[in-house]
Parts: C-alpha cells; sequence; structure tokens
C-alpha cells in the first residue's frame, strides 16, 4: 500500500522534526525543547529495538540480519555497511510514520529522526524541521563518547583490530553523510551548523523561533458567568473557532446560557485574548444519566496546541469540580493516549447519541 505525500502530511501535522547529521545535537535539543515546552518526545533510536521485534526477515530484511561478533559486523566493506545503514533507515521509518500517526492525534510530537531532506519535503512543511548538522569527518569519537552510546563502544572495543574497525566506521560514516550535509548547506530547509560556542539554550532558541513557538505570557484560566463581557468575548470565539462539528451547539449553549446550577464553561486567556474553552456539564452527548459530572467541549486554538493549554484547562476545570464536592469528573475520547498524561484512566467503550463509539476515561479528584 503507498499513501500520497499530501495523506501523509496531512497526519503528521501535529509532528515537528529534528533531524541532520550525527554528532550535530540533535537529541540534546529535542529533549530540551520536550522538556521547555512539556512536549512528548519521540527518539527512533530509542524506538527500533521495538521495531525489529515487529518486524519480520521478509520484509525488513536489514533490521533482521544477525552478526556473529564484531569482527564480522567491522569487516564489511564501507558499501557493504553505508547500504546496510540506508537500508535500516527504509525499512524502519514505516514503523515510525504509523507510530507518529497515532501518537500526533489530539497533540504535538517532537521527533528526533534519521530523515534526508529529499524525504522531508514528502512528509512534512519546511516550517516543522529543523536539520541539525556537523562536517561528518571523524565521527566515531565524538559519537562513543556519549554515555548512551556506551554499548556501541563496548562493542567496537571488541573487534580484534580496534583501529581497523574505527576507520571502517568513521569512512562509513563519512561516505554516508557527506553528500547529505553538503545538499542542506544549499537547500531552503532550517539547519544549523554544530557550534560549541553557541550554547544549548541558545541553539534551542533559534530552533523554537524557527518553529513559532513561544512560552505563554500573562496566561489565566477564567470561569465564566452568565451576562458578563467574557461570555460575550467566549461567544465570539466560539463562533469563529474551526471546531465546525459542535461550534453552532456550544454557541447556542452560551447565547442562551443553558447552564444550570454548578454548570459553567472556563476561558483560558492569553493577554486578554481567549486561545481555549472548557465546559462542566451534568450531561454529554451520550444516554448516560447516571455519570457526571463531565469535562467537555474542550477547544484549543491551534497557534496554541503544545503549550500545555488543554491540561491548564482540565485542571482549572478539575478544581472547580473538587470544590463543588465532587469526587471524580469524566471525559469521553475517540483516541487513546492524551487525557492517561492527565491523570484519566480508560473505564469502558461508551455509544454517543449518534450511534458512535467513544472511550470513556474517569479521574478521581479527592
Amino acid at each position: 500500500m503507498i499513501f500520497q505525500d499530501n495523506v501523509i502530511k496531512e497526519y503528521l501535522k501535529n509532528v515537528y522534526f529534528i533531524s541532520g547529521t550525527p554528532c550535530a545535537g540533535k537529541t540534546t535539543i529535542t529533549r530540551a525543547l520536550g522538556k521547555k515546552y512539556g512536549i512528548p518526545v519521540y527518539v527512533i533510536d530509542d524506538q527500533f529495538t521495538i521495531h525489529q521485534l515487529k518486524s519480520d526477515p521478509e520484509h525488513q530484511p536489514n533490521m533482521n540480519r544477525s552478526f556473529r561478533d564484531a569482527d564480522e559486523f567491522f569487516g564489511r566493506t564501507v558499501e557493504e555497511y553505508k547500504n546496510w545503514l540506508l537500508g535500516n533507515s527504509r525499512e524502519q521509518l514505516d514503523f515510525v510514520l504509523m507510530d507518529l500517526v497515532r501518537l500526533s492525534q489530539d497533540r504535538i510530537i517532537l521527533c528526533d529522526i534519521h530523515l534526508i531532506a529529499e524525504d522531508a519535503a514528502k512528509i512534512t512543511d519546511p516550517s516543522r524541521i529543523a536539520f541539525l548538522i556537523k562536517e561528518p569527518k571523524d565521527l566515531v569519537d565524538a559519537y562513543i563518547s556519549r554515555p548512551d552510546h556506551r554499548p556501541f563502544r563496548d562493542f567496537l572495543r571488541s573487534a580484534s583490530d580496534y583501529e581497523k574497525a574505527k576507520a571502517t566506521c568513521n569512512e562509513t560514516l563519512y561516505s554516508l553523510n557527506i553528500d547529505r550535509w553538503n545538499y542542506i548547506r544549499g537547500s531552503d530547509f532550517f539547519w544549523l551548523e554544530r557550534d560549541d560556542r553557541r550554547t544549548v539554550d541558545e541553539t534551542v532558541s533559534l530552533v523554537e523561533k524557527h518553529f513559532g513557538w513561544r512560552l505563554l505570557d500573562g496566561f489565566s484560566v477564567r470561569k465564566v458567568d452568565r451576562g458578563t463581557p467574557l461570555a460575550e468575548q467566549l461567544l465570539s470565539f466560539v463562533e469563529n473557532c474551526s471546531w465546525a462539528e459542535v461550534k453552532d451547539h456550544t454557541a447556542r449553549l452560551i447565547r442562551n446560557w443553558e447552564f444550570s446550577g454548578w454548570e459553567t464553561m472556563f476561558a483560558a486567556m492569553e493577554g486578554g485574548r481567549i486561545i481555549g474553552m472548557a465546559s462542566v456539564m451534568k450531561e454529554d452527548y451520550y444516554p448516560l444519566p447516571d455519570i457526571y459530572p463531565w469535562v467537555s467541549t474542550l477547544f484549543v486554538s491551534e497557534e496554541y496546541r503544545g503549550l500545555r493549554v488543554c491540561e491548564k484547562l482540565i485542571a482549572c476545570a478539575n478544581d472547580y469540580l473538587r470544590a463543588q464536592g465532587f469526587s471524580r469528573s469524566y471525559i469521553p475520547s475517540g483516541y487513546t493516549g492524551l487525557y492517561e498524561r492527565y491523570g484519566y484512566s480508560y473505564v469502558r467503550d461508551i455509544t454517543n447519541y449518534g450511534g458512535s463509539s467513544d472511550h470513556l476515561y474517569v479521574k478521581n479528584l479527592k
């Protein structure tokens, strides 16, 4: 089965990529960005063993090739070694893309990947990929000096002729990456050459500027009350938001204020502007009158996704429900892996009024 490029790009629109050449700082910068913004990080090197278990020798021969020892591994010609590495990358990419489609349905994902510029153009927009590069000369010493690469260092040193094995590895990495290095430097993609005079924070700042990311300034979540200017502002936000499936229904609820008792809405704001919303309701789009309260109508403007706005809205809604005396809250979702990050647990599948099936999640508030 072959997927067209525009389909892949659409399903990966929540994925930001950091790629480049070896020893250029990809993993360091990816993890630093993920920590700063609270964004899940996907490192393909960490996934290789998992993907290998799902592979088979017929369809992924390179991923399933085994070697007797370091002498056999490094005893190959540079061309054989290079082709094997290329084969591994091609075969693993299918697994990686399926993972990213699944993980990024409702959230931003930051991916540390080995992706050449030509392939990058097929699966993502240039605004969502940054290349970190380093001239691929004498890479082995830099590579094996990292603590997380100690197993490879030990394997390399187990070769009968360590210097010859090291030279083969260096020559292979140079042959594999020199054209990539030159191509990226002459391309229109965003790229940064490794410069040890530049700190990690300085590099992070350059990459986040390219991605258009920033930390929220003057952020708050406010409870919305009937007949207030904030309610009018929220109505305008809903009427102009991109959530076509529910915007008319939600706008009617706010316009007529069809909330009773403790039911209400919350607005996430930055600098006086609404950027997201949530509601707490006794009934949602499900024939389950005994299950409540629901945290519902969760929506964040596209340009603010990945900045943990949804998490803050849910936390504020649950603080409010806790103050109202509730011991738990419920969230429905068609996806898995999102609300578990906020302390919710799967209960069972439920059927909505439209006949579709969703997952029911619960969180204890006590």
